[in-house]
């Protein structure tokens, strides 16, 4: 889980902040594809939001081949939703 500039998330009929990003592969072709659960997380472990991102072309070829796939797949996720990894 990375921590995330706060982003406002409505929930329940209320805004509440989203302060972490927890993003794990759920698939992954180890040819061109990969798909990517990720989820919004509150201060206080509230999940917020969540979803799937799928990676291909250069992208996959970028993570397949990183020396830190891990940290290469949370930035992605992070560009992908326009959030900030602090």
């Amino acid at each position: 889980m990375k921590q995330i500039q706060p982003v406002s998330i409505w929930y329940n009929g209320s805004q509440i902040e989203a302060t972490q990003l927890n993003t794990f592969v759920i698939s992954d072709n180890l040819l061109d594809i990969a798909t990517f659960y990720y989820a919004l997380i509150s201060a206080n472990n509230i999940q917020l939001t969540q979803g799937n991102l799928s990676m291909t072309g250069f992208d996959y070829e970028a993570y397949n081949t990183s020396p830190d796939a891990n940290e290469y797949a949370y930035n992605w996720v992070a560009i992908s939703l326009n959030i900030t990894i602090i």
